[in-house]
C-alpha cells in the first residue's frame, strides 16, 4: 500500500473514531439523565416527551437533517479539487437554504403543534412540549451547516466537542426544567380538573426545554470556532488561485440536488417511527386497550427501549457521517483500492461494537431496565429482548446509507427505505390485527425494516463499490466472541445476584449482578475477538487507546 494510502486509512478511521467517541459519550450522556427525567415525569410523560420529540424529529429531518451531510460531501469535494472560494460558497449558500428552511420549519411546529399531537398521534397533551421544541429547528439548521462545514474541510472535534457539549447542557437543563415544570404542572392540573397529566405534560416540557439549550449552547460554541479559525481559512481563500469560480446559481443547484436524495432516505428511513405511533395507538384504541396502558407502554418504548438501543446505534452514525467526505475525496480521485479499503473497515468497526452490545442487552435486559429505570416489569426487559438485535440490522443499514452517499448512489436508500418501509407497515398492520400483538408489533416490525434496509443496501454496497466484505473478520468473529460472552455474562449475573441477595436487598443484587457481569463481559469479548481470529494489532491500533490496547493484549499473550 502507497504511503498515501496509508495516511488516508488512519485519517479516515481516525476522524470517524472521534466522532463515535463523541456520539458514544453524548448518548451515554443521553441515558444517564434520562433516568431521573423518567423518575420526574414518569412512564406517561415520556410519552408525552416522546411523542412531542417524534414529531420534531420528522420535521427536522424534512428541513435540515440532511444538511450537514451535504454540506461535508460538497465541501469535501471542493476542497480536494483545491477550489476553496467554492467551498466557501457552500457554506454561505448553506446558511440561507438552514434560515429558510429551519425557520419555516418553526413556525409549521409551533402553530401546528395541536393538530400534530392530538388529531394525528391522540395524545394532545404532547402539544406542550412540542412548542418548546419549534424554535429549535431553526437553531439546529444553522448549527448543521457549520458541523458540515468543518466535516467537509476533514476535521471531525468541533463537531464531536459541540456535541457532547450540547448532551451535557440538554443533561442538566432537562432535569432541572422537568423538576421545576412537574410541580408548575401539578398546580395548573389542579385547577383544571387532570392533576398527573398537566404535571407529565408540562415536565415532558421540561425535558425538551433541555434539548432546545443545548442546540443554542452548540451553536454559540461552534461560532466561537468558526470566528476563531476564519483568519486561517481566509489565507486559504487568497491561495486559491483557480480561475472559474461557480455561480451562487449553480451552488444552489448542487446543494438542493446533493440535499434532495439525502433528505429523501433519510427521511422515509425515520418516518416509520411516528408512522407506528400512529398505527399503534390508533389500532389498540379500536381493539379496546386502556388508554393510559397505551400511554405507558409507547412511554416504555420511547422514554427507555429507544434510550438503550440508540446508545450503539451512535456507532455507526457517527461513521456514516464521517464516511461520506472521506469515501466522496477517494471516489472523485478514483482510488478504487481507498474506496474498497474503507467500506471494510468502517464495517469492521460498527460490527465490532454492534453485536456485543446486542448479545449484552438481550442477556441482560430486565436487569438493565431494573438498574436504569427501576422497572421491573416483565413487558419492559421483553421489549428488549425482542428487538435486541435490531442493534445489528440497523447498524448496518445506517452505515450503509452513509456509504452510498458517499460513493454518488444517494437514490439507492430512497428506494431502498420504500420498499422497506411498505414492507414494514404491511407486517405492523398484520401483527396488530391477527395476532393483537400490542407493542411487540411495533417491535418486531421495527427489527424486520432494519434487517431489509440492512440486506438490500449493502446488496448495492457491494454491487457499485466492487468492495468485498471479510465475512470472517467482520461477522463471524465478533459473532462467536458474542456468545461466549453471553454465556459468561448471564452466569456471573445469576450467580452474584443469588448470592448478594441472600445478605441484601434485591435492588443492591441486581445492581452488584449487572455491574460485574458487564465487566466480565467486556474482558471475555476482548479476549475471545483474538482466539476467534477478529481482531489483530494492525486493527486494534485504529481504535482509541489502540496502544494500551494493544499493551494488554501483549501482556496476556494475546499477540505474539
Amino acid at each position: 500500500m502507497t504511503r498515501r494510502n496509508k495516511h488516508s486509512d488512519t485519517k479516515f478511521l481516525m476522524q470517524g473514531t472521534i466522532l463515535a467517541v463523541a456520539s458514544i459519550i453524548s448518548r451515554i450522556v443521553g441515558l444517564i439523565y434520562r433516568v431521573p427525567l423518567t423518575a420526574t415525569i414518569g412512564k406517561t410523560g415520556n410519552d408525552y416527551y416522546g411523542t412531542a420529540y417524534e414529531i420534531y424529529n420528522i420535521i427536522l429531518l424534512i428541513s435540515s437533517y440532511s444538511i450537514p451531510l451535504a454540506v461535508s460531501k460538497l465541501v469535501s469535494a471542493r476542497m480536494a479539487k483545491g477550489h476553496v472560494r467554492d467551498a466557501n460558497k457552500v457554506l454561505h449558500g448553506a446558511l440561507l437554504f438552514a434560515f429558510t428552511t429551519g425557520g419555516a420549519a418553526a413556525l409549521i411546529v409551533y402553530f401546528g403543534a395541536e393538530f400534530f399531537t392530538g388529531t394525528l398521534l391522540k395524545t394532545p397533551l404532547s402539544a406542550i412540549a412540542l412548542k418548546v421544541l419549534a424554535p429549535t429547528l431553526l437553531v439546529v439548521a444553522i448549527l448543521g451547516v457549520f458541523r458540515g462545514f468543518f466535516q467537509g474541510l476533514g476535521t471531525m472535534i468541533p463537531s464531536a466537542i459541540s456535541q457532547i457539549g450540547e448532551q451535557i447542557v440538554n443533561a442538566i437543563v432537562s432535569v432541572v426544567a422537568a423538576n421545576l415544570l412537574f410541580s408548575y404542572g401539578k398546580k395548573v392540573g389542579g385547577v383544571l380538573g387532570n392533576v398527573s397529566g398537566y404535571a407529565a405534560a408540562y415536565g415532558a416540557a421540561g425535558g425538551t426545554l433541555g434539548t432546545s439549550t443545548g442546540a443554542l449552547f452548540a451553536l454559540c460554541f461552534i461560532l466561537f470556532i468558526f470566528f476563531a479559525f476564519k483568519k486561517v481559512f481566509k489565507k486559504m481563500l487568497i491561495r486559491d488561485k483557480h480561475k472559474h469560480f461557480e455561480g451562487y446559481g449553480e451552488i444552489f443547484s448542487a446543494l438542493v440536488l446533493t440535499i434532495v436524495p439525502v433528505l429523501l432516505s433519510t427521511t422515509v428511513y425515520n418516518i416509520s417511527s411516528i408512522i407506528d405511533q400512529g398505527i399503534y395507538k390508533n389500532f389498540a384504541l379500536m381493539q379496546g386497550h386502556d388508554a393510559s396502558a397505551i400511554s405507558e407502554f409507547w412511554g416504555v418504548f420511547t422514554g427507555q427501549y429507544k434510550v438503550l438501543i440508540n446508545v450503539p446505534l451512535a456507532i455507526a452514525s457517527a461513521m456514516a457521517a464521517s464516511t461520506v467526505p472521506s469515501l466522496t475525496a477517494a471516489f472523485h480521485s478514483d482510488d478504487k483500492e481507498l474506496v474498497k479499503k474503507q467500506i471494510n473497515m468502517a464495517n469492521r468497526f460498527v460490527m465490532v461494537i454492534a453485536f456485543p452490545c446486542c448479545v449484552g442487552m438481550m442477556v441482560l435486559a430486565s436487569p438493565i431496565m431494573i438498574l436504569l429505570f427501576n422497572d421491573a416489569e416483565k413487558s419492559s426487559g421483553l421489549m428488549l429482548i425482542i428487538g435486541g438485535c435490531s442493534i445489528i440490522f440497523y447498524s448496518l443499514s445506517t452505515l450503509s446509507n452513509g456509504v452510498l452517499q458517499g460513493i454518488d448512489k444517494m437514490t439507492i436508500p430512497v428506494k431502498n427505505a420504500l420498499v422497506a418501509l411498505v414492507a414494514h407497515i404491511i407486517l405492523l398492520f398484520f401483527l396488530m390485527g391477527a395476532f393483537d400483538l400490542h407493542i411487540y408489533a411495533v417491535i418486531i416490525a421495527n427489527a424486520f425494516y432494519a434487517l431489509l434496509m440492512c440486506f438490500l443496501n449493502q446488496s448495492a454496497v457491494l454491487r457499485f463499490s466492487g468492495a468485498r466484505i471479510d465475512l470472517k473478520k467482520v461477522f463471524l468473529a465478533p459473532l462467536e466472541a458474542s456468545a461466549l460472552m453471553g454465556v459468561i455474562v448471564y452466569l456471573v449475573y445469576h450467580m452474584l445476584y443469588g448470592l448478594v441477595s441472600i445478605s441484601g436487598t434485591e435492588r443492591i443484587a441486581n445492581f452488584v449482578g449487572c455491574v460485574c457481569a458487564i465487566i466480565a463481559g467486556v474482558i471475555v469479548y476482548f479476549v475471545a475477538m483474538f482466539i476467534f481470529k477478529g481482531i489483530d494489532e494492525e486493527t486494534l491500533m485504529k481504535f482509541p487507546g489502540g496502544t494500551k490496547l494493544c499493551n494488554i493484549a501483549y501482556s496476556l499473550h494475546l499477540l505474539r
